[in-house]
């Protein structure tokens, strides 16, 4: 591979057509290569700063090298292979399915070292062949994702093409993804998710948004306040499932094989509260920001921004409702955006999404470099580019790799609650993650800590993820358990299900390393705020400032909390959100000061 795009490239890491608005008629090999994430750490500025600068050129006719692990796989052409090579080819096949988690891109007509040769016609009729083969043996189904004619040294045309092969895993029902979504008050988010989910186009008036809202006050305002779920699922060949035709959320869960679950969080600013906690405690994968076009960027959405970004969750954007101004208007919020993401606060790479080639682009981009940010322009109402966000949802790939998921799979069970509700004839239900271990019906759980810092015994009725009964609940997946009569007055949202042998360490004060982002007076001792570490909100005084009096904005420091009603379960690492009025602050905890005893007295209480 010569010296000029191994440098541009970085060793396997590279992530070309990273600038913004790549032009969709560039030539392939302009670097659509997606390489794994271990690709070394080092390259990481400069692979930065060539995302800004570097236009693809039409003669590069390279991708990144292959590499060993992940689930790109580079083949220059399967013309008849024997019978021996046919079975190493499937064997091969499976492991980069499982290396994606079910999901797997294979480049055909590209070499090794990520020369595109391409292949004619002929030959590419009979790979795409043998492809078709691999994947019924190995029970997967493949899509042709996009087709390109390369400059190969000859007179004959030459194609090269990627291929998306998706298989959903023998152990569980489909891959699941979980996009939060959030944006201004009345900036259409709800409506788009209505939009997407049902399968028909919004009459402008709101109607679209009506199945998705949970009370009276919601439907008489139009304004989101709870939090809500939502599906969107597409089959093994790419195609989009949903609520369309007449089909129930049981339906939609066993005939997809990959499940997009949106958490639609409330815009407006009094919601605050409940936004951060869906944020905080539902782990999503992504985010998506959802900008009105004719408002552009106002109220809530760069504190939203903001927050996605503190959380660290990899966030991309939608202008909705461009039906409603002038192209100059929507041309003008993009701008805008652009001009916030590229803030050296921000420091993201915005990538305008504007054909199907773009989309597929954006979506590999994405999942592999957290700096680029695709932005799509669509209508809800005249369903303008709402195809290019569904290619770019069916695309995109599961964040952890299925190593992470294994390792937190062989860890104790731990099960975040979220939510409490009582069903008729089932029992007191709770939803939440779980963020380790394995979850079976019938297991023997403790739940807690209650206000005095006890678990109490509870056994695990019946699971269901996204409304359908499931057998086993793996690390990392949301889901409902039945508890059967447990009392619901013992829980509380911010508990824990963990396995009795655990051993929990839970705690009435924390310390955590904080930044303060915004505060209108000085921060001190005897300060009080709300505290968002994962599932838990609660409010906590500031019982310690180390190494100074008071903290101004944007400075750090060490601070002691100390939480005024119950104590929590915490993890050291864990990020922490605090806020009080316009009091702002981000940090992780540094130290646990657990409680040495299950059951404090209450004097120490008053102590400690």
């Amino acid at each position: 591979m010569d010296a000029r795009v191994s440098d541009l490239f970085g060793s396997g890491n590279g992530h070309g057509s990273g600038s913004p608005g790549v032009a969709s008629n560039v030539k392939p090999g302009n670097g659509h290569g997606v390489a794994p994430k271990k690709a070394g750490a080092k390259n990481k500025k400069s692979k930065a700063r060539f995302s800004r600068t570097f236009k693809p050129s039409n003669n590069t006719p390279y991708l990144p090298p292959e590499a060993e692990e992940g689930n790109i796989e580079y083949k220059l052409k399967l013309v008849n292979p024997t019978q021996y090579r046919f079975e190493h080819l499937a064997t091969q096949m499976k492991w980069r399915l499982q290396e994606g988690r079910g999901e797997a891109v294979y480049q055909i007509g590209v070499e090794d070292n990520g020369m595109l040769v391409g292949l004619s016609e002929e030959d590419m009729r009979a790979s795409l062949k043998t492809l078709h083969r691999l994947a019924e043996k190995v029970g997967a189904d493949i899509t042709v994702l996009r087709e390109r004619e390369v400059d190969y040294d000859s007179d004959e045309p030459r194609k090269i093409a990627e291929v998306l092969i998706r298989k959903v895993p023998d152990d569980q029902q489909f891959l699941d993804l979980r996009v939060a979504v959030l944006g201004n008050v009345d900036s259409g988010k709800s409506t788009l998710l209505g939009v997407l989910t049902q399968g028909e186009l919004d009459n402008g008036r709101g109607r679209a948004r009506l199945n998705l809202f949970r009370h009276l006050h919601e439907i008489q305002t139009g304004r989101t306040s709870s939090i809500s779920f939502e599906i969107l699922g597409f089959n093994s060949k790419g195609e989009v499932v949903n609520y369309s035709e007449s089909r129930t959320a049981e339906e939609i869960c066993e005939s997809a094989s990959k499940m997009i679950t949106f958490i639609d969080l409330a815009g407006h600013h009094k919601y605050l509260k409940t936004t951060i906690f869906g944020l905080t405690s539902y782990c999503p994968d992504f985010a998506m920001l959802v900008v009105s076009a004719n408002t552009g960027i106002a109220g809530t959405t760069r504190e939203h921004l903001g927050l996605a970004m503190a959380l660290k969750v990899p966030i991309f954007i939608v202008i909705s409702k461009v039906d409603l101004c002038t192209r100059a208007t929507v041309e003008r919020t993009v701008r805008q955006l652009e001009r916030v993401l590229k803030q050296p606060g921000c420091n993201k790479v915005p990538m305008v999404v504007s054909s199907t080639d773009d989309a597929v682009t954006a979506a590999q981009q994405f999942a592999q470099s957290p700096n680029i940010t695709p932005i799509f322009t669509l209508s809800s109402v005249s369903g303008e580019s709402l195809d290019l966000l569904k290619v770019f949802f069916n695309i995109i790939p599961p964040l952890s790799n299925s190593k992470e998921q294994e390792e937190l799979m062989q860890q104790l069970t731990e099960f975040q609650v979220d939510e409490i509700y009582t069903v008729p004839e089932v029992g007191t239900v709770v939803g939440g993650t779980l963020y380790s271990g394995i979850c079976r019906e019938g297991d023997h759980l403790v739940v807690g800590p209650t206000d005095s810092g006890q678990f109490h015994k509870l056994t695990i009725g019946s699971i269901q993820r996204n409304r359908s009964a499931c057998r086993v609940l793996r690390a990392g997946q949301a889901a409902t358990l039945a508890l059967g009569n447990f009392d619901r007055s013992l829980l509380r949202k911010g508990m824990v299900m963990v396995s009795p042998e655990m051993d929990p360490t839970i705690c009435w004060m924390f310390e955590a390393e904080i930044v303060l982002l915004f505060h209108a007076k000085t921060f001190h001792k005897g300060f009080q705020v709300t505290v968002h570490i994962g599932n838990v909100r609660q409010t906590a005084t500031v019982a310690a400032v180390y190494g100074k009096e008071e903290l101004r904005t944007g400075e750090k420091a060490v601070v002691l909390f100390k939480f005024i009603k119950h104590p929590e379960y915490l993890k050291v690492g864990a990020k922490v959100l605090f806020r009080e009025g316009v009091t702002k602050g981000i940090g992780h905890v540094t130290k646990l000061q657990p409680i040495a005893q299950y059951q404090p007295s209450q004097s120490e209480d008053e102590e400690g």
